[in-house]
Parts: structure tokens; sequence; C-alpha cells
């Protein structure tokens, strides 16, 4: 039989010598949890015991990211051959490692499975696994590894918690520090940066998911016109459309709102003012142009849409006018939720200490929305102005972690 050099850290080992049939994995980023994955898959594969062997993510797309080179690095000459469009790699002795979505559940029918893991189940479909890929390991009696990061207390919570009492079956629970490979200090700036909540079940792997206030407003510190913070200004802009012309200010509708924010080398966040109201078209250019013309920032940004490109023609007529010429950038929300981006952006700074705010005022409306949000029944045009600053100042709260469209891999050398 093919022997290989498999290189496993300490908890990857005690999970690979588990007697257990069926195996539960809730680990933080980067813990190497597609390392394991990998070996488990090869090992599976070459074994002479009759049966398939899957490898399912939530996309088809995620499953080629994740694991393709991945297994390619770890067995590599022991790959007879390989077909990318298929996504199927097949092992020394005929044995087929095959990469499959969860979106796609109709390619998941009809096989017998020796083998298979679930990578971050969190984020499936329950009824995959249990309508679906339960009853193909049953003829065969084979195995599962299910593994990922919590998303709160869903249906991976539950398998994980019925894997401490269900027949043969084992949870395990491992954290961003029992990873050697990864530099402790990156985990502790995380854990002084994100939000509690997202530092807990994204690097502790904690199944508590965020509930309650996101702000606590009490907390917020202030700072005067005595404050001379070392820093370069950077205006982000949240438009709402405008107005037409003669119209009266609706009180419904979402005001505009242009957050100027000087940031220091150190990544501390002093908000100068927040400038915000329900305008037309060319109060807003007025607007915008006034705030650069007094804060000189090197970076201005506006959220991309519609309003973002109805402002760019009369913004720049208006440069041209007035002599001062400065540059526009699109900043984009990536298709996140305004919670979720506006949580990532500003939860963990203020709740560390990292953002002041000038008294003004604009206070008693930015703290209103911080102590409701995230509520549909008040605006949170201010907080949402003031979160875009996070893309234009660039200093990341985590080296290599972003909010993605979905769901993507960060490393493949040591997982996720």
């Amino acid at each position: 039989m093919t022997t290989l050099d498999l290189k496993l850290l300490d908890w990857q080992t005690e999970v690979m010598k588990s007697d257990a049939r069926f195996k539960v994995v809730a680990a933080g980023r980067r813990t190497g949890k597609s390392h394991l994955a990998a070996i488990s898959l090869i090992l599976a594969a070459l074994d002479e015991k009759p049966g398939k062997v899957f490898y399912v993510a939530p996309t088809q797309g995620q499953a080629r990211d994740v694991i393709w080179h991945t297994i390619f690095d770890i067995a590599g000459d022991i790959i007879e051959r390989a077909h990318i469009n298929n996504l199927e790699i097949t092992l020394a002795g005929g044995n087929t490692i095959y990469l499959k979505g969860a979106d796609r559940p109709d390619s998941l029918r009809g096989v017998s499975l020796k083998h298979l893991v679930l990578d971050e189940y969190a984020f499936m479909k329950p009824d995959v696994f249990e309508s679906i890929l339960r009853p193909a390991l049953a003829d065969r009696k084979g195995s599962l590894i299910a593994i990922g990061t919590p998303e709160g207390r869903n249906h991976f919570y539950e398998m994980f918690a019925g894997a401490q009492t269900w027949d043969d079956w084992e949870n395990f629970h491992f954290t961003s520090f029992d990873n050697p490979l990864v530099d402790k200090s990156e985990i502790e700036h995380a854990r002084q940066t994100l939000p509690a909540w997202a530092f807990h079940q994204e690097f502790m792997a904690s199944f508590d998911a965020r509930t309650g206030g996101m702000f606590d407003v009490d907390a917020f510190i202030y700072y005067d016109e005595n404050v001379k913070p070392i820093g370069d200004y950077y205006i982000s802009i949240d438009l709402a459309g405008f107005k037409s012309q003669g119209q009266r200010k609706a009180k419904k509708r979402d005001n505009s709102a242009i957050a100027v924010t000087k940031v220091t080398p150190e990544g501390r966040w002093y908000v100068e003012d927040i400038i915000f109201g329900q305008w037309s078209l060319d109060e807003t250019c007025n607007q915008i142009f006034a705030a650069v013309e007094k804060y000189r920032p090197v970076k201005v940004g506006i959220e991309k849409g519609i309003a973002q490109q109805a402002v760019m023609s009369p913004l720049s007529d208006l440069m041209r006018r007035r002599g001062r010429v400065f540059r526009i950038e699109p900043m984009t929300h990536g298709n996140n939720k305004k919670e979720d981006r506006v949580a990532w952006a500003l939860e963990g700074r203020f709740a560390n200490g990292l953002i002041q705010l000038k008294k003004g005022p604009w206070n008693e409306r930015f703290v209103d929305e911080a102590a409701n949000f995230p509520s549909t029944l008040v605006h949170d045009d201010l907080l949402d102005a003031l979160s875009y600053c996070d893309q234009l100042a660039q200093i990341a709260y985590l080296d290599g972690i972003e909010l993605p469209d979905e769901w993507q891999p960060l490393e493949d050398a040591i997982g996720y």
C-alpha cells in the first residue's frame, strides 16, 4: 500500500486517532481545517474498502477553491489522474475523491459513500445531510467528518451537541490558538479590534451568537477641540437620494451623511464631524465640496450606486469652477448585510475605545442611531457613513480577513 509522509498538528492527530465513526469538529479560523479534511479524504480513498469518497462544501466553487490544491500538495505523485471540470481526483489503486457543492443537491443523490467530509456545514441547508448524505453512508457504514466554524446555534450546533451523547459520534472543539503556525499576536490583535461576538465565533469557535444591543452608548468616548490627534482625515459618504428643488423635508426619508474622521497611525479614529441632511443634488455636491475644502482629506469615498453616479458630473463641474480637484473612491458593501458591515467596522473599535467622538450637535443623532441599531424603526445613516471609513483608511482589523460576498478560503496551507 502506498505510504505518505503526513504532517499533522496535535489537534489534527487527536481527531484522526479517534475511533468514532462520526466526528464533528468546531474549529476557529486558520486552525488547519482544510488540511485535516484533505488528509482524511486521501486516506479514505487509499483504503481498499468499496464505496465513494465525497468532499462537500457550501458551493461547488468553494469546494474547488478550498480543497483541490490542498489534496494535490499532500498526495503528490500518488495521484493517477484528475479532472478539474468534474472536480474528481483519482489516486493510486483507482479510488476517486469527488468534490461537491451542497448548492447542487441533485449531484449528491444515488451514491454509496465510504467516507464523507462536510466542510462548513453551518452554511449548508440541514436537509443536505439529513435527507441525502446520511442515507448514502448507511449501506457501507461510511464515516463522516463534519467540520467548520460556528454560525450561531443552528443545525451545526445541534449536530455538535448531539455528538456528545449519540452512539459512535464524537465532537471536538479547537480554537485558532491550537495552530502553532499562526502568529499569536495576530489573534490578539483580532481580539482587541473585532466585535466580541465575532472574535469568539470566528477564532474561539463559539456557538454563542450575537444577541441584544450592538453598541454600549454609555461607554462612548468624547473629546473636545483641545484634543489635537496626529493623523490623516478621511471623508466617507452615504448618500440617500436627493430631494426635488423646493420639496419640504420628509421625516421618514433617509438622510445623506458625510463622516469626517481623523485616523492616527495606530489606527485610532477621531470622528471630527458628521454632516447630514436631506439635500437636493446641487446641495449635496456643495456639502461634499465644503467638507473637502475644510478638512483636506487624503481620501474621499462614496458608496457605489445610482446616487454616487448622479453626483459625479455636477461635483466635477463644481471642482473645475472652484479650482480644487479631488478623487472620489467608489466604496462597496460587497453584498453584505448592513448589520454585518456596520458591526465589523465599528462594534469592536467602540468596545475597545478605538473610536472617539468630537463633541458636537450631531452627537445626539448619532448616539440615538447607535443605541437602536439594528432597528427598522430608527435611521442608521450616520452609522453607515462612518462605517465606510474602514474601507478608506485601509487599516485592517484582521490581516487577511474581510467580509466576502460569499464564504471563501483564506489560506490553503493551514486551512479554513
